[in-house]
């Protein structure tokens, strides 16, 4: 549902960012890097995520504790 919600919508937003370590999000990823509406790709498990992201390394960033307390996430 999420890559279709994101093309449904995608005239409505300025960028995207994608909270998912999934691999089957990558043509997701790459149409909106390509299309200059992809803001980050946030990873919940640093030690567990696919190796397809990886080209697009410089948008990912890792859920640590420091990002839960500023998400206000107990």
């Amino acid at each position: 549902e999420l890559v279709l919600h994101t093309m449904i919508e995608y005239k409505n937003y300025h960028q995207a960012l994608i909270v998912s370590g999934d691999g089957d999000f990558r043509c997701l990823i790459e149409y909106l890097d390509q299309n200059n509406k992809l803001c980050k790709i946030i990873i919940p498990n640093k030690k567990k995520y696919s190796s397809l992201l990886l080209p697009f390394a410089k948008y990912m960033m890792f859920l640590t504790k420091e990002l839960n307390k500023k998400l206000g996430v107990k």
